[in-house]
């Protein structure tokens, strides 16, 4: 019964295609694998697909994103915030709190957010509150933590010339922080 299984298997065009059989160990493996690889890893798969035309054209000049993190459900939190940000390797970095609401949702397993894209000030206001940037591109990201001080780096150059009257009183204090903790980078990778 066993050998009837494995050539109905080989005979499956999936598996004829790729010229192997797998039993349920490799099947497992496999399925592993794909899950555990980070996005963009595999062949043919598009980091960027996701992102519509009107959010990546707006993304290098923009002064801020605007994040709010999803629930488990998909909807969308009441915790709204604009941000400083780069645009590196088809992800929106940023540098926050380690108790800051986005990484403590990161960490809770909240890894998914919607970010809007534009420059409308700030969310939050004396005046009240100011939901302009609803009507600005958005995408739906999966956000993962790096503490990687190059990225950071890397990070800090783009923060120089987009936010050059502000960094010389940030810079530091962002290094400091992502070396003792206090702070870590978030990477926003643009997800369907």
């Amino acid at each position: 019964m066993w050998e009837k299984r494995r050539k109905a298997r080989a005979s499956d065009p999936v598996g004829a295609a790729a010229g192997v059989v797998l039993d349920r160990r490799g099947f497992l493996a496999a399925a592993l694998a794909l899950l555990a690889a980070p996005r963009g890893s595999f062949a043919g798969e598009s980091a960027g697909a996701a992102l519509p035309d009107a959010a990546r054209s707006a993304l290098p000049g923009s002064e801020f994103v605007y994040v709010s993190p999803l629930r488990r459900d998909g909807s969308e939190s009441t915790c709204h915030g604009e941000v400083w940000y780069g645009w590196l390797e088809d992800a929106v970095v940023l540098i926050t709190s380690s108790e800051s609401w986005k990484a403590r949702s990161v960490a809770k397993g909240l890894d998914r957010a919607r970010l809007w894209v534009g420059s409308h000030g700030r969310w939050k206001t004396p005046l009240g509150e100011s939901d302009d940037f609803l009507r600005a591109p958005s995408f739906v990201g999966r956000a993962r933590v790096s503490k990687d001080a190059a990225l950071l780096d890397r990070l800090l150059v783009v923060y120089e010339k987009k936010y050059p009257a502000e960094i010389g009183r940030w810079r530091d204090r962002f290094r400091a922080g992502l070396a003792s903790g206090e702070r870590v980078l978030l990477i926003y990778e643009p997800t369907a």
